[in-house]
This record gives C-alpha cells, sequence and structure tokens, in this order.
C-alpha cells in the first residue's frame, strides 16, 4: 500500500495546480508528478454490447446482412484505445477469452510496443483461453500460482493511462454482462495500479509462463 504526499505549489503561484508526490511504504520509492496531476483523459465505457464489432468497419460488404455492429461501441473504444499505446501495455486481468483483444495484444507486441501480462493460473487453463496463445508469440506473461485468485482487472498504458473496471476480458463480458470500463490519466488514480503492477511482477517472478 502506498500513501499520498501533499504536494507544494509550483514556482510562480497563482492559478498553477500544485505538484504530488506518490510514495510506495514497500520500495521506499517516491514519484512526483507534474502540474497536470488532475488529468485531461476520462472516459467511461459500459458494456454488454449489442454485437461484437465488425472488423471491416467501413468497408464491410455485407451491409445490413452482417451479424457484427458498425457502431462506436464499447469495445471498439477500448480496443481503438489500446492501439494508440507507443511504448508498452501492462496488463493484469484475470483472464482472456476475447479473441478481439488478444489479437490487438498481439499486434502491438508485431510493434515493438513492450506488453506485459498478469493473469490466474486457474483461468490460464480455462476454455477459450488466450494466454497461452500470447506467450508462445513472445509476450512476457506471469501467473499468480496461487490457491486464490488474481482477480484483478486494469492496464496501464505508457505509464501514463489507466483502464480500470468490473469488466473481465472475456466476450461474454462484451456481449451478456452488465460491466463497465474507466480510463484515465489522472496520478491519483493511476499511481497506486503502477506500483501494484510492479510489485506483483517481482512477487512472481518465478512463475512465467515459457513459449512452447
Amino acid at each position: 500500500m502506498g500513501n499520498f504526499l501533499g504536494g507544494g505549489s509550483s514556482s510562480g503561484g497563482g492559478n498553477t495546480p500544485a505538484s504530488h508526490r506518490y510514495e510506495d511504504q514497500e520500495t521506499g520509492t517516491t514519484v512526483t508528478d507534474g502540474p497536470a496531476s488532475a488529468g485531461t483523459v476520462h472516459q467511461v465505457l459500459m458494456f454488454p454490447d449489442k454485437a461484437m464489432p465488425c472488423k471491416y468497419g467501413k468497408t464491410c460488404r455485407r451491409g445490413a446482412n452482417c451479424q457484427f455492429s458498425h457502431e462506436n461501441t464499447s469495445l471498439k473504444k477500448f480496443l481503438d484505445f489500446l492501439s494508440r499505446a507507443k511504448k508498452s501495455v501492462d496488463v493484469c486481468v484475470f483472464t482472456i477469452t476475447c479473441n478481439e483483444i488478444a489479437e490487438a495484444l498481439l499486434k502491438l507486441h508485431q510493434q515493438n510496443i513492450k506488453v506485459r501480462i498478469i493473469s490466474d493460473d486457474d483461468q490460464s487453463h480455462s476454455q477459450g483461453s488466450d494466454i497461452h496463445r500470447m506467450a508462445r508469440a513472445g509476450i512476457p506473461v506471469r501467473l499468480d500460482n496461487s490457491p486464490t485468485h488474481m482477480h484483478h482487472k486494469f492496464a496501464v498504458v505508457d505509464g501514463r493511462y489507466l483502464i480500470n473496471g468490473s469488466f473481465n476480458w472475456t466476450r461474454s463480458a462484451v456481449l451478456g454482462n452488465r460491466e463497465n470500463i474507466v480510463i484515465t490519466d489522472m496520478f491519483e488514480l493511476r499511481q497506486p495500479f503502477i506500483v501494484e503492477f510492479e510489485k506483483m511482477w517481482r512477487e512472481y517472478q518465478n512463475n512465467q509462463l515459457r513459449q512452447q
């Protein structure tokens, strides 16, 4: 766990927002965020969607006969946001069985974007799991190997954007469940998740899936 430390006003006074410091009590490290701490990106996505997105988009020739969605659904917005990653995507989710999400992560990996995944060991063997496929493709994947569950559902993009909510990265969550995702770059929200991911990544260093 970490504590937020009060930040002093930046030079210039007036209406300039204060900087913020976050202290990780376990590692003893302190991270300082600049005046833009309030964040500029805030988006809420609600599920379920009526249909999975059509991979052909506007070029689809099936028209009204297409069973997939041509609208800007919550999953499409989610995938579009992932695809804009420039440097890294750290994923910490209970399970991944939605092929569209797995393929987006694989594409980022192929584009030399640093992708890391932490997931639940039991769910990695569930029907339709994409975890082993991504490990075989060379994405570093670490599992909890615990009698309890690794039940987080968050990701951090480029060390700046937090994706978090009830949403499991599964097809049933897209089409059936009442789920939510919040996307934000607000420092006070994202930083504890960055610290948690790094803590778990170190903790599970001996539980990395091997390419087979």
